[in-house]
């Protein structure tokens, strides 16, 4: 089995409620996106983000307004609709229940150390 895969996997799992996350923080630039996803060590190339954001943006979760620049084309910021804020909790809520359930399953107690073989002398 291939672990680069799964991790993958994992991560795009959770990838859409990382975006959102940052975004509902505030208005957002991509590549501001792609900066505090790197910060978090959640790293993500503007190629997969940008599809992931139009698809948001067609979901009516997000919305975005073009910014002049003085250096370049006109940047689009992103930000929550309603909508968006609502999908968002009910993502929170369920990534609460998962985290809570991954972290009873890893977590190690005291009555699995006592079953933990030891080598005596």
């Amino acid at each position: 089995m291939n672990i680069d895969n799964t991790q993958s996997q994992m991560r795009k799992g959770v990838l859409e409620f990382c975006i959102l996350s940052v975004i509902r923080q505030g208005e957002a630039y991509p590549s501001d996106i792609v900066e505090k996803m790197k910060a978090a060590n959640l790293n993500i190339l503007e190629g997969t983000l940008y599809p992931l954001l139009t698809r948001l943006k067609n979901a009516d979760l997000l919305t975005y307004r073009w910014v002049e620049s003085n250096s370049g084309p006109p940047r689009k910021y992103f930000s929550m609709t309603d909508k968006g804020l609502a999908f968002y909790q009910e993502l929170e809520a369920t990534w609460n229940e998962l985290a809570n359930a991954v972290n009873a399953l890893t977590a190690r107690s005291g009555a699995e150390d006592e079953l933990t073989p030891t080598l005596t002398n």
